[in-house]
């Protein structure tokens, strides 16, 4: 069986950092799979909020993550700080790719790729059940990022 391998875009269009807590740290004194997809969740969080949006609210419709690929490349420990960068990838008329680079400060002062990631995510609308198109102005502001 093949490996995932995730392709990024050249450009990331935004960053911010993740702590890592104690409570992130699994029975092998490291973070585990599990923590991993919730700092990408966490980093889609605060995205969508330098947006000014959120996954409830992506102007105007709802997002649900449909997939979920991670390449994992390095060990993360207590106390590291993650840099979570993201970017806009393919888009559709009702979904949208977004990828992810986690990476930390390694001993020697130089970023370390810890793990590259890749969600879609649908555009939805909560109350009707199903799926609904992207609004326009959330098309015309992922692609100007």
């Amino acid at each position: 069986m093949a490996r995932i391998k995730i392709d990024l875009p050249g450009k990331f269009s935004f960053t911010t950092n993740i702590p890592i807590r104690i409570t992130d740290i699994n029975f092998g004194g490291h973070v585990g799979n599990d923590t991993i997809l919730s700092i990408v969740h966490e980093a889609r969080a605060k995205f969508f909020q330098h947006l000014g949006h959120d996954e409830l609210n992506f102007w105007g419709v709802g997002t649900i993550m449909s997939d979920v690929a991670i390449e994992y490349k390095d060990q993360i420990y207590y106390g590291d700080e993650i840099l979570a960068s993201v970017a806009v990838g393919e888009i559709t008329k009702v979904a949208f790719d977004l990828f992810y680079k986690l990476e930390k400060r390694s001993a020697d002062g130089k970023q370390a790729t810890v793990a590259l990631a890749k969600t879609w995510m649908v555009c939805y609308n909560y109350d009707l059940k199903k799926v609904t198109a992207i609004p326009e102005k959330a098309i015309e502001k992922i692609t100007s990022l």
